[in-house]
């Protein structure tokens, strides 16, 4: 029987420190986004050398946040994703699914929108904006949803309205559990009102 290696309880502990790290740095950015970096390791209990250990500036720690909540949005889409489901509940399904996310990370969104830079973050959502177009597409072409505006363009207005909507929550304007989200959605790709809200509803909001 192979004995553990003499780094692998070092390996663990700068795993568990690193999650900590990033732990407190969603909440603590959230909740104040100009904290600093020595503030962020006082308040996940490291040193500051260990914090830098991991994150050399404000703009690693970002990028790994933003690699995070990318890796989130990848597992909800496999959550979601029902073949079965015609357009219409395919878009509803996926607005509720990722909406937990993006209020998990509404305000760190907006950060690594200044740090990172706009073709980043875009980088960071792509598999969410294929996702989007490409229901957008199918339901443009079995006739569910409007078609005065090409899918790329529909995508991206989609996708600017989620940014306002966490935007109001950032603000404390508005509350929601991915319902009032799915049916906006709903209706600006072309979907009755009165159907988006029986379809939001039947869903549900994601655990």
């Amino acid at each position: 029987m192979a004995m553990p290696s003499p780094a692998e309880p070092q390996r663990r502990h700068a795993r568990s420190n690193r999650a900590r790290i990033l732990q407190v740095a969603r909440r603590e950015l959230g909740a104040r986004p100009d904290a600093t970096l020595d503030e962020i390791a006082q308040a996940a209990g490291v040193v500051r050398r260990t914090l830098y250990g991991h994150f050399p500036g404000r703009g690693a720690l970002l990028e790994a946040l933003g690699e995070e909540a990318a890796e989130a949005l990848r597992q909800a889409l496999v959550r979601a994703h029902d073949p079965e489901d015609p357009p219409e509940w395919a878009l509803a399904r996926f607005v509720l699914a990722i909406w937990p996310i993006g209020d998990r990370y509404r305000m760190l969104l907006s950060l690594a929108r200044r740090d990172l830079g706009e073709e980043r973050v875009g980088e960071l959502l792509a598999p969410a904006t294929e996702h989007c177009l490409a229901l957008l597409e199918r339901g443009q072409a079995e006739g569910v949803f409007h078609r005065h505006l090409p899918a790329p363009v529909l995508s991206a207005a989609l996708q600017g309205i989620s940014f306002a909507l966490l935007e109001s929550v950032n603000l404390g304007a508005w509350e929601d559990d991915g319902t009032s989200a799915a049916v906006t959605h709903l209706i600006a790709a072309g979907v009755a009102p009165e159907r988006a809200l029986e379809i939001a509803r039947t869903i549900g909001p994601a655990e």
